[in-house]
């Protein structure tokens, strides 16, 4: 929910793939440091003393044991704590259609990656590792192109699909999200998430603790 409102107005201002992410990635730097300089000015405020332990913290300020009064100081600028951090995987692209096919421009960070397969079987990966948003400063993202041709299909999954454990294995060891695609060969996109799912939820003999989400797209 973080980066819906980013995205689409990166989107609607026109932003390449890879140039989205790169954006986001400073959006999400710079909300961390505000934090941090905000959390850091209440500190300051409060001169650099943590509230006492048990005390109450509200706008009037907290009252000490002995009677004297001090400025309250917020709980993320507590001893020992300190504002979160926050990072985001996200995989991002842009379908353009032309006669015969669809052209794909996809970015992945610290996200999944995304799997074609092709009409005749083959199992290709369709973008490139790289990091997550929000952990690295002036960090610089890319994207890669392809086309999909009738009968090809995409698959992109959360990390509830690929790390689906089962004891010490994850579903993906051994790249079986992929192995698990390509016996999908002449399915359709419907009957391939169905079929990739239930793979997953059968891998382990208890329920999946994370959410599994897919998505196939496919051209007829």
């Amino acid at each position: 929910g973080l980066a819906r409102p980013w995205l689409r107005l990166l989107a609607r201002e026109g932003y390449r793939v890879a140039d989205v992410l790169d954006r986001l990635n400073q959006l999400l730097l710079d909300d961390a440091t505000e934090t941090a300089d905000a959390a850091a000015r209440a500190l300051v405020a409060a001169d650099g003393r943590p509230a006492p332990p048990g005390g109450p913290a509200g706008s009037g300020g907290s009252v000490a044991s002995g009677g004297s009064a001090e400025p309250a100081v917020p709980a993320a600028v507590r001893q020992g704590e300190g504002p979160q951090t926050r990072f985001l995987s996200l995989l991002y692209g842009e379908l353009a259609p032309f006669d015969g096919g669809v052209r794909c421009t996809l970015a992945s960070a610290g996200h999944p990656l995304p799997l074609v397969l092709r009409a005749g079987g083959e199992v290709l990966t369709a973008a490139e590792p790289q990091t997550l948003l929000g952990v690295v400063e002036d960090e610089t993202y890319t994207s890669g192109s392809f086309e999909l041709w009738p009968g090809d299909s995409l698959l992109c999954v959360t990390d509830g699909v690929t790390e689906r454990r089962c004891g010490p294995r994850q579903f993906d060891d051994g790249d079986g999200l992929a192995s698990a695609l390509a016996g999908c060969a002449g399915l359709d996109a419907q009957l391939i998430a169905e079929r990739i799912r239930r793979l997953v939820h059968e891998f382990g003999e208890k329920p999946p603790e994370d959410d599994l989400a897919l998505l196939v797209l496919q051209t007829d």
